[in-house]
């Protein structure tokens, strides 16, 4: 898929006569995308349990509200809203994750409730309005910007020196990983082909961050996001929770006959898909600098086509984060080259939907395969 991200920018590159890859775009990509992406972290752990969550856009719009009820018209701190939202995303979760793991309730019958639940509540306490401005330090969080400590002019200096050590620190740790799969006789790639895949991604990591510094430097948000994903791929790939999230979705049953807390688990997940959907409502607040009764509307496909078109099975069992993230990147070029060419709406609409279809039947076609 990452393969296919990239082929894809080419061809919008391409359509676009240079604008897509234009460092304000790129830009633009990043923030328009990032409550999505967020989303589609959460949602590929409840995808790969097995389950889905139809709520996510309805929860980050019902917690984008509060927060802005709570700094807009009751003057609250900045950070003490942020927490009490996050916690109210939290304890959504668990209501929805109580119905799901203890009750037996499916997931998508709770979380369609939940999505008609909170959509009613969001428009119950913003009484139909939007609730505007945040102050600048809450918009921040979105439209902000990582200051240069280099002093650069006309390039951000500390976002080349970033990506120079970003570059370092990946070629240590593939060269470690291939020193250790060489060590217990694991298949490698030849030599000349690991280093050409080395060269080409510290190639595309340099030019990413050359576009960003040639332009306002790293978004906070892209910070968020890089410490969002290294966490919850550490957790899926390095961790007994990771693993018991993998066990469950392949088989439940023979999960809990080997001795994991299913419905512990489950729980977890749905208050974690929680927590994660109220800080892509936050984000989205501070990017429209307003809470709306119209946030999220649509989020929930979305993240979940992210999951699909990133490798996730619709059986469960199969997913990956960073996989979720390249689908959500999939998505978001597909919708800002569309635009960028002038096409509509509508045929917007139906080509996600075709390329949404064609990466859930290749999914079973190799499952098939397989079998």
């Amino acid at each position: 898929m990452f393969t296919s991200l990239v082929l894809i920018m080419l061809l919008f590159q391409f359509l676009t006569e240079g604008i897509l890859l234009r460092p304000l775009n790129i830009t633009n990509l990043i923030l328009q995308n990032s409550y999505i992406l967020i989303l589609a972290i959460g949602m590929v752990l409840v995808i790969i349990t097995g389950h889905i969550d139809l709520s996510v856009g309805s929860v980050a719009a019902f917690v984008g509200a509060i927060s802005g009820i709570l700094i807009i018209n009751h003057g609250m701190s900045v950070p003490l809203a942020i927490l009490l939202s996050l916690l109210l995303g939290g304890l959504i979760g668990a209501w929805q994750g109580f119905w799901i793991a203890y009750v037996k309730i499916p997931a998508f019958i709770v979380t369609l409730a939940g999505m008609l639940l909170f959509r009613g509540l969001t428009m119950l306490v913003l009484k139909g309005q939007s609730v505007a401005p945040y102050p600048k330090s809450f918009q921040d969080i979105s439209s902000g910007f990582i200051p240069d400590l280099f002093g650069g002019d006309t390039l951000h200096l500390l976002t080349i020196a970033i990506g120079i050590l970003f570059s370092i620190i990946y070629i240590i740790s593939e060269l470690r990983l291939r020193k250790t799969q060489l060590r217990y006789q694991f298949a490698v790639s030849s030599k000349g082909l690991f280093a050409v895949k080395l060269g080409a991604m510290v190639v595309l990591l340099n030019v990413f961050m050359y576009i960003l510094a040639t332009y306002e430097g790293i978004p906070t948000i892209l910070i968020i996001l890089f410490a969002l994903i290294l966490l919850y791929s550490f957790v899926m790939k390095k961790t007994v929770l990771g693993r018991h999230v993998y066990a469950i979705g392949g088989n439940e049953k023979a999960a809990s006959l080997s001795g994991i807390k299913t419905k512990k688990v489950t729980f977890w997940v749905f208050v974690n898909m929680g927590v994660l959907s109220a800080l892509s409502g936050l984000i989205f607040a501070a990017r429209l600098n307003a809470a709306t009764p119209k946030a999220g509307n649509l989020f929930e496909l979305d993240a979940i086509a992210a999951c699909f078109i990133g490798g996730a099975s619709a059986y469960g069992g199969i997913g990956t984060v960073g996989g979720a993230i390249v689908g959500g990147l999939v998505m978001g070029v597909m919708n800002n080259g569309m635009s960028i060419i002038g096409l509509g709406i509508d045929w917007q609409q139906a080509i996600k939907g075709l390329v949404l279809l064609f990466a859930v039947a290749f999914d079973i076609y190799n499952k098939n395969k397989v079998l």
